[in-house]
């Protein structure tokens, strides 16, 4: 036992974040608020990159800082998640194209999947230009790639 947070862990090349529902994720009708599944898959991206060797304050603190925004987001809503539930956020990186890593997604509970979303991230300058992650990233991402394009 750990006083420390999880990041989760991999199975093969995808990350799995186990999420716990509490009462401040909910909507008036007890189920989780939509916009809530967003911050659950941001957590799973983070940590998958994280375990990667990625660490946000790194890229900052680089010689050349750099960051991630989502340019793009796809979500299908399947089935409702509820106070309580233990859900698994799953994240595979797909690709690194040029400044871009795209990113699958799906929030699932049991065997049910919940959500999936389709990501795409951009690095960029602390200016907010797209720029081409550096070769250290893309060194630390490769083995997790799934090459599905």
């Amino acid at each position: 036992m750990t006083d420390h947070p999880t990041a989760g862990r991999f199975e093969g090349r995808e990350h799995r974040l186990p999420v716990r529902v509490y009462y401040e994720d909910t909507d008036f009708t007890g189920l989780v608020y939509h916009a809530n599944y967003v911050r659950y898959l941001e957590r799973g991206r983070s940590d998958a990159l994280r375990l990667m060797g990625v660490g946000h304050a790194e890229l900052l603190d680089g010689d050349q800082p750099m960051a991630f925004v989502v340019s793009q987001l796809q979500l299908k809503y399947l089935k409702p998640a509820r106070i309580d539930d233990e859900l698994v956020v799953r994240t595979r990186y797909r690709a690194v194209k040029g400044p871009r890593l795209l990113i699958d997604q799906e929030v699932v509970r049991g065997d049910d999947v919940l959500c999936r979303a389709e990501v795409e991230a951009v690095c960029i300058h602390l200016d907010g230009r797209p720029r081409r992650p550096s070769a250290l990233l893309v060194e630390r991402v490769r083995p997790w790639l799934t090459g599905e394009d």
